[in-house]
């Protein structure tokens, strides 16, 4: 039940970035749905992998190249034609930040309703 509730909230979040960041748009709320389930999906899957292989790049940048990452799976999803549409890599930048935040957000309220 857990995993439903954030992954509905993680769709309104992907909503709010969308009328926040010019450039990001969501066709609808199943748009929406279908790319946070995407979004989730690449993060747990292809994020850890893509840092495994710029680690170096990582360490170089005190772990700042994440935010070069982040947007460009964010970019990639946008690009996939399922709900999400990307104008650009800084709309993706600025887009994966702010969802990331939310995302946060959403988290730590999540948390606290459980305890």
């Amino acid at each position: 039940m857990y995993l439903l509730i954030r992954w509905l909230l993680n769709a309104v979040a992907l909503l709010i970035v969308a009328y926040i960041i010019p450039g990001v748009a969501v066709t609808s709320f199943a748009g929406a749905l279908i790319a946070a389930l995407a979004l989730g999906i690449v993060n747990a899957i292809i994020r850890p992998i893509l840092i495994l292989l710029t680690l170096p790049l990582e360490i170089l940048t005190l772990g700042l190249f994440t935010f070069v990452i982040n947007a460009a799976l964010f970019w990639w999803v946008g690009h996939l034609g399922i709900g999400l549409v990307v104008a650009g890599f800084w709309p993706a930048l600025w887009g994966a930040i702010v969802l990331s935040i939310i995302s946060f957000l959403i988290a730590r309220l999540l948390a606290a309703a459980r305890s």
